[in-house]
């Protein structure tokens, strides 16, 4: 009896030993691909089966079984993340699994820039080819509802900046990103203004900034613009800025502003009516948060463009024609 024991003990370590050896090899060798390079994605909550299916219906050889059963035998199985990958050759179970467990996911990117219009945003949303549309043909209105911000505008809302994702994310997610790191900035943004701003909410001061990004060419000038439109708002003065009365003409404006369009009335026309815009006109960046919270301290009313993307600022109107006739700016007056 002892030597039957003995004779079964023996068989079951050369069974194991011939596993484990083949396994090795298994785990080693080069994996056949349907094309150079394949792109796969992973849902969230994959098992390690629904995994190995997935890479395999998108034509990587793996054997699903062998591949679950390596996975199994190193404790791996329950680490599968999800996420867009791409794979090309040389790639073995091995490295594969551990691309998997790692979560070394593919990202694409998309790039929000300060002073677009939340129409902007979504033509670049439509044509990033990596980003699953959702949104596609919705309204506004009901792109805000999803966003849980029913009822608010969507100008403005958006944080600019480049947002990485994996491929084939939603772009309502993407957007939810963005609405949410600008209401972060813009908190932040008010917490630290100066308690002397004449806003009555975070929301005046986002329309603000919005207006500031329109208005400066070069960074250093943003505070400025911020302190001429601060006084202007306290005085009661008109704002009489140019980028309202474009935004508020919508698709009737054609790249030239005339003398009849700043008379034209609008909600957003700041040569006609006082006070804010009722929504902002653009995204503002946090440059133009932090400079319409903390604007400039300055006696100065007026600013024209010199031409360069700096600005000359004024006191008076009187200075201000002067600059205006110096620096040739076909009569626009801010």
């Amino acid at each position: 009896m002892f030597k039957i024991f003995k004779v079964l003990a023996g068989v079951s370590v050369v069974a194991a030993l011939g596993f484990a050896a083949w396994l090795a090899w298994y785990a080693s060798q080069p994996i056949v691909l349907k094309a150079e390079t394949v792109d796969f994605s992973i849902k969230p909550g994959s098992s390690l089966r629904q995994a190995a299916r997935e890479v395999a219906g998108q034509g990587v050889d793996i054997g699903v079984e062998h591949f679950v059963l390596l996975g199994r035998v190193l404790g791996r199985a329950s680490e599968i993340k999800a996420g867009s990958y791409e794979v090309s050759a040389g790639l073995t179970p091995m490295s594969l699994l551990e691309k998997l467990t790692a979560g070394d996911v593919t990202q694409s990117s998309i790039v929000f820039i300060e002073g677009w219009t939340f129409h902007d945003m979504r033509e670049a949303i439509a044509h990033n080819p990596d980003l699953q549309h959702e949104t596609t043909g919705l309204p506004y209105a009901d792109i805000m509802t999803k966003l849980g911000a029913g009822g608010e505008s969507p100008e403005g809302m958006f944080f600019p900046d480049t947002y990485l994702f994996s491929k084939g994310a939603s772009d309502l997610s993407l957007l939810r990103r963005a609405y949410r790191t600008m209401h972060a900035n813009l908190e932040r943004a008010w917490e630290a203004r100066d308690p002397a701003t004449p806003y009555k909410s975070p929301y005046e001061a986002l329309i603000l900034a919005s207006i500031v990004e329109k208005e400066t060419g070069q960074a250093g000038d943003r505070a400025m613009v911020a302190g001429v439109f601060v006084n202007r708002l306290r005085l009661g003065m008109l704002l009489q800025t140019d980028p309202t009365v474009i935004y508020g003409l919508g698709e009737h404006f054609d790249g030239n502003l005339r003398k009849r369009d700043l008379t034209r009335d609008t909600p957003y026309n700041s040569y006609t009516r006082s006070g804010l815009p009722p929504t902002p006109i653009a995204m503002p960046g946090l440059a133009s948060l932090l400079a319409a919270t903390r604007p400039a301290n300055t006696d100065m009313l007026y600013f024209v463009s010199r031409g360069d993307g700096s600005s000359q600022f004024s006191r008076t109107l009187a200075e201000h024609n002067r600059a205006v006739q110096k620096y040739q700016l076909s009569g626009q007056r801010h």
